[in-house]
């Protein structure tokens, strides 16, 4: 650590030369060490945020006007580093005080070894920091940290060394400056932050809606167009009607051929010629009590061919 280098003790302050600062959290990691992350907010002459907007952190890491923005994480020497931007010469005059703060995932900060809080001129390119403070948890309950403020003092700007802590976490130190903070959301985001420290987690459903729901993938049913007929095309001819059906007659009495019937009377022969090798239409045997039709001779019927007598009725004396 050079001369020109503050050792800062809490409470203490310093004023700024330079026009942007690079806040640099550093911390030794190691078995059972809670992993730290650095924050900012934006804070109004009332010591309150202006909007939602005006806290940075994992998951916002990028303040809207680009003035203040969160790096990524870095493995050096020392340990671990988290890095918070801060462009204090362009800032809105209405933006009076930046708070950097730390929280710890998981534990509380003491078990975090050798937390402590760099600046460096990051416009000149500087390898010492400005300022140094070691930040030391009071109670050992803390699971955030303001660990120092950048704050407006006439034209210029001062460091004060703060070390106050919150064992509320990251939730109860945001929302003491005015910051609306739904938990499950930044409980998500830590987890996100820790995955991959700046990138974006990978897409689970490919893409289940903002409500996790698919969208409809069914097709509908294809259309088809009936083309109208020409206009001074011809009619088509009428269709003629359909035969009526013929009205059924009253069922034949006992023991006489029906006629149209599909079997013929009890005890009475077939109507019609037989045909060769095919059995009589409407029925496929003949009625009881009587011989099967002879086939014809081809190519034509016997012209002297008689039929037997049918029956023992019929049989002579």
């Amino acid at each position: 650590m050079s001369d020109m280098t503050h050792a800062m003790l809490k409470g203490s302050n310093v004023p700024l030369d330079a026009a942007a600062v690079r806040a640099v959290l550093c911390w030794t990691p190691g078995p059972g060490v809670p992993d730290v992350d650095a924050s900012a907010l934006l804070l109004g002459t009332d010591g309150r945020v202006r909007s939602d907007e005006d806290f940075v952190f994992y998951n916002q890491p990028r303040h809207p006007s680009g003035l203040v923005r969160r790096l990524s994480k870095k493995r050096v020497p020392e340990g671990l580093t988290d890095t918070v931007e801060a462009d204090l010469a362009a800032l809105d005059r209405s933006v009076d005080q930046v708070v950097l703060a730390a929280s710890s995932d998981g534990d509380t900060f003491d078990r975090v070894r050798d937390l402590r809080i760099l600046l460096y001129d990051a416009g000149s390119g500087a390898t010492e920091p400005m300022a140094v403070f070691e930040v030391k948890p009071e109670t050992g309950e803390e699971t955030a940290i303001i660990c120092g403020e950048l704050y407006r003092r006439g034209e210029g700007w001062k460091f004060r060394a703060v070390g106050q802590g919150y064992p509320t976490g990251l939730i109860g130190l945001a929302t003491a400056f005015g910051i609306s903070v739904d938990e499950a959301e930044e409980a998500g985001g830590a987890e996100e932050a820790r995955r991959t420290d700046g990138e974006a987690a990978p897409d689970a459903h490919g893409a289940p809606d903002a409500h996790g729901a698919p969208a409809d993938t069914s097709a509908s049913a294809p259309t088809t167009a009936i083309p109208a007929p020409p206009v001074n095309a011809p009619a088509p001819p009428p269709v003629p009607p359909s035969p009526p059906a013929p009205a059924p007659g009253p069922a034949p009495a006992y023991g006489y051929p029906q006629s149209g019937a599909p079997q013929p009377a009890y005890g009475y022969p077939h109507g019609g010629p037989a045909q060769p090798g095919a059995a009589q239409p409407g029925h496929g045997q003949p009625a009881y009590g009587y011989p099967q039709p002879a086939a014809a001779a081809a190519p034509a019927p016997d012209p002297n061919f008689r039929l037997p007598p049918m029956g023992p009725q019929f049989v002579r004396p």
